[in-house]
């Protein structure tokens, strides 16, 4: 891969950050629960709220990028240290996100759902760019990685399981945290957890040949 090739799908990738950043930011502002990947994040911001929401996914994606070294071990390469500053890039973009969706009236259930679906939306593009741009995992897909590969399991499995732990967890602080009160995991999580695989192989499917011969040129 030529070095101009490398660059473009690098830019691919901080862009594809920043959508999927918008889409959790979208998701959050609508108040009905986030995506699984982020709902422990999200219950954190909740209980300790003098950090954001975009400060606490650079937390939690640290503790699994921690994961995956103790995980992996001697076989963690030293490239996938470029998630650190990946993490700190998202959140900041998380909370930008917030500032720009802070002016969207969201006070009628209709309004928090379609936050909801169009955060999901606005996420999967992301994502399906970040699966374009081929140059590294963000940390929660490199962390299911680091689990299947461990257990020499199937990656779809693993990434399910890591879904509902993520949920189970995010639930249990709710309930420590919030008098046996569920916050910040609600039926917006479900939607996310069963439509965004959907949304991404639909933008991978109309965006791979196109954006990726640009990269190539």
């Amino acid at each position: 891969m030529s070095k101009k090739e490398t660059a473009k799908r690098y830019s691919l990738f901080i862009v594809s950050l920043f959508f999927s950043a918008l889409g959790v930011a979208f998701t959050k502002h609508g108040e009905l629960g986030v995506s699984p990947i982020s709902s422990v994040a999200n219950v954190m911001s909740f209980k300790f709220d003098f950090f954001s929401i975009g400060t606490w996914l650079i937390i939690w994606n640290c503790v699994l990028i921690l994961g995956q070294i103790a995980i992996l071990r001697g076989s963690f390469q030293p490239i996938q240290l470029l998630q650190v500053p990946l993490s700190f890039l998202f959140g900041w973009f998380t909370d930008l996100g917030m500032l720009i969706v802070s002016a969207i009236p969201a006070d009628i259930y209709f309004m928090k759902i379609l936050m909801v679906l169009s955060g999901i939306v606005i996420l999967g593009f992301g994502i399906a760019l970040a699966v374009i741009a081929n140059v590294i995992m963000n940390s929660g897909e490199a962390f299911v990685k680091a689990v299947a590969d461990a257990l020499r399991k199937p990656f779809g499995n693993v990434k399910i399981v890591f879904d509902v732990c993520n949920v189970s967890l995010a639930v249990i602080l709710s309930m420590i945290f919030f008098n046996f009160q569920l916050v910040g995991i609600r039926e917006g999580t479900i939607i996310s957890a069963f439509l965004t695989g959907a949304v991404v192989k639909l933008f991978g499917r109309i965006l791979g040949k196109p954006v990726g011969s640009l990269l190539c040129r």
